[in-house]
């Protein structure tokens, strides 16, 4: 039989000279580019999801993420990658990502059901040797409290048999400055031995390590980067609606405000907050903060403040048809842009959605156009049967307004500032002030 040590150095020595199968388990907007990295540097990889449809489009070498060619999918299946739906293969693999959503509920509470229910799935499957690392954004504790107790009741001990790690994900889909590989990526284990694993497992992948003295840091340190995103964001929003009474356009203070060479960093404005950490991760943190008896109240007031801020683009919607003598009951509104930012096809928590639905209450008809969504997806909470509109100079005349909420370089900004008969501008792309444009 073999030792605790020679767990450990069997796998570590796996990791390194790439004999090791890797299983990343959630197929999303995390798990496919790191599954195509791994892919990409020598590893036999298997994709695990529970969403069958997913899973064979994939094998069949078609991308389910816009910014992913199917190109570079064939080559992974060609050389060693292979996705299922069979959570018995996790035996197989030796290396266990999990990528899975930790979303809020409706009590803004955090849901870790995704997270629970995979440890659930894969604990029957698990055996000395594994190493099993979390990159979902959680809250500090969760590893230690929520997945180790499942992984761990088979008598495996972590650190001895089986390694946890904690290893947040920093994907950015749509950013060709960063890529899987070239983002720095911090790694903490629950042990010194789950650390050494950890750091072997995603050493070849990645260039660059930041290890941290256990989970619970690497879990924190995630909360830090999207909570200093959200706060910042919170802040200039506020500016926004400031600056917009006293006359002033916030995009021009922060460009100058920027070529300050030291203490500021350039936030911008918007419709409120978008995607899969930042409108999300800071309420990880304010829910976990209460069990110390602190209320997170800095966090929280730019949680409200943005949360607020499509209802505040509806209130400059209500006040240019108002101008053109209109309601918004009755009116066509275009929404330009569903995705939660810029040039992806990703509309999870988008602050667009929430204005249609804000419109869609006051007894506005609204329709909308991306050219990264062609059709309206299927969501938990939103249902719209509608397709992406084709811009043209009649389609956007025909509309009584519409709304910039998602800024894409596709978007003919010219032809759409000479046809609208209303802009409302929530991204400051058309600075030059006309009477038809409203700043929002």
């Amino acid at each position: 039989m073999k030792t605790n040590t020679s767990h450990k150095q069997s796998l570590v020595s796996k990791l390194r000279n790439k004999s090791a199968i890797i299983g990343i388990v959630g197929m999303g907007y995390v798990g496919q580019p790191l599954a195509l990295r791994y892919a990409s540097v020598g590893y036999k990889v298997l994709g695990f999801d529970i969403d069958e449809r997913k899973v064979n489009q994939w094998n069949a070498g078609h991308s389910t993420i816009e910014h992913i060619s199917d190109e570079v999918v064939q080559t992974a299946l060609h050389a060693n990658m292979e996705a299922t739906a069979d959570f018995t293969r996790i035996a197989q693999a030796d290396a266990i990502i999990l990528c899975v959503p930790t979303p809020l509920n409706k009590f803004r509470e955090p849901d870790l059901s995704f997270v629970t229910n995979t440890c659930e799935m894969i604990a029957p499957f698990l055996r000395a040797g594994h190493v099993v690392s979390l990159e979902s954004t959680t809250y500090p504790g969760t590893t230690e409290e929520e997945v180790l107790p499942r992984l761990q009741r088979d008598g495996f001990a972590a650190g001895e048999e089986v390694f946890i790690v904690y290893s947040p994900e920093r994907e950015d889909p749509g950013n060709p400055d960063f890529t899987t590989n070239s983002i720095p990526k911090v790694v903490g284990g629950h042990t010194a031995d789950c650390l050494e694993v950890g750091l072997a497992l995603y050493e070849q992948a990645i260039d660059t390590l930041v290890p941290v003295s256990s989970t619970q840091t690497a879990e924190m340190t995630k909360l830090l980067e999207n909570i200093h995103r959200a706060v910042n964001i919170g802040l200039v929003n506020e500016l926004k609606i400031l600056a917009d009474r006293m006359g002033i356009d916030i995009f021009e203070v922060i460009e100058a405000a920027a070529t300050k060479p030291f203490g500021f960093t350039a936030y911008y404005p918007g419709p409120g907050l978008g995607g899969h950490c930042i409108p999300i991760d800071p309420f990880y943190l304010t829910w976990k903060a209460r069990e110390y008896g602190m209320h997170t109240r800095f966090i929280e007031l730019s949680g409200e403040i943005n949360r607020a801020m499509p209802q505040y683009v509806l209130s400059k919607l209500a006040e240019g048809l108002n101008e053109i003598c209109k309601p918004i009951k009755g009116s066509r509104i275009l929404i330009l842009g569903i995705a939660y930012k810029k040039d992806v096809d990703d509309v999870r928590e988008s602050p667009s959605i929430e204005i249609m639905e804000l419109i869609r209450a006051g007894g506005g008809i609204v329709s909308y156009s991306d050219p990264h969504v062609p059709r309206f997806p299927e969501m938990r909470e939103h249902h719209f049967d509608l397709f992406s509109v084709d811009l043209t100079a009649k389609q956007i005349a025909d509309f009584d307004a519409v709304v910039l909420a998602t800024d894409h370089q596709d978007f003919d900004y010219g032809m759409i500032y000479d046809h609208a008969k209303i802009i409302v501008d929530s991204r400051g792309v058309f600075r030059t002030p006309a009477p038809h444009i409203i700043r929002a």
